[in-house]
């Protein structure tokens, strides 16, 4: 194989102005007062991939504190949520229990309801007896009242008959009460004067008893 030609790679001119040339440019300028104008630096590939890459790095970082921010406030939400709801159970819990010790309250109480409803059923039931046999008592009470009522009516037919008998016994009572009246006051004057008959009897029997004592006491009289 022919060797070829080995093309020289191609040289990029740059015009590197002349020490002497820029030392003088510098010391007119100096001299001069004017503002230098600077020239624009190089800068590195690796400068600017680095500082990509410390771009790309702060975004990552941004991005990650943001999703660790977001999922720190999640999970305080969520442990939030879950303390409401461990104090929402736990008031539920305590209300549940509250709701079993009402249950239990309200049966027994339905329970001493039940049963003072079979008590009053069963004084229902003798009170039903004994108003069935009242009213037995009742009806047998009314025969009895019509036929007294009967009897009454008869009787008033007779008392009416009567009245004048009455008004004339009430006369005659009203009379008898006046001599019996009269009686009895006669019967006073005569006690008291019964008393003193007996007064005097009294007297004149102790009159003679000492008569006689003295009678006594006399001697003998001779013949």
């Amino acid at each position: 194989m022919p060797n070829a030609p080995v093309s020289n790679p191609p040289t990029t001119a740059a015009k590197v102005p002349a020490a002497g040339k820029t030392d003088a440019v510098d010391s007119d300028a100096v001299k001069k007062g004017d503002d230098v104008i600077p020239t624009p630096a190089k800068v590195s590939p690796l400068v600017l991939v680095l500082g990509a890459l410390s771009a790309f790095l702060f975004i990552i970082v941004v991005v990650f504190w943001l999703k660790v921010n977001a999922q720190n406030t999640a999970i305080l939400e969520n442990k939030n949520r879950v303390d409401q709801f461990g104090a929402a159970t736990a008031q539920m819990q305590a209300q549940l229990e509250e709701a079993k010790t009402d249950l239990v309250k309200l049966q027994a109480q339905l329970d001493d309801a039940k049963a003072r409803s079979e008590r009053l059923n069963s004084l229902l039931d003798k009170t039903k007896a004994g108003a069935a046999e009242l009213q037995t008592q009742l009806d047998k009470t009314r025969a009895i009242s019509n036929g007294f009522q009967s009897q009454a009516e008869n009787a008033n037919v007779v008392s009416i008959r009567h009245e004048g008998e009455v008004v004339v016994a009430k006369a005659q009572v009203t009379v008898m009460q006046t001599q019996l009246d009269e009686a009895k006051t006669d019967t006073a004057r005569l006690q008291t004067q019964l008393d003193e008959s007996r007064t005097n009897s009294a007297a004149l029997e102790e009159k003679l008893r000492n008569a006689e004592k003295t009678i006594a006491q006399l001697p003998p009289t001779r013949p």
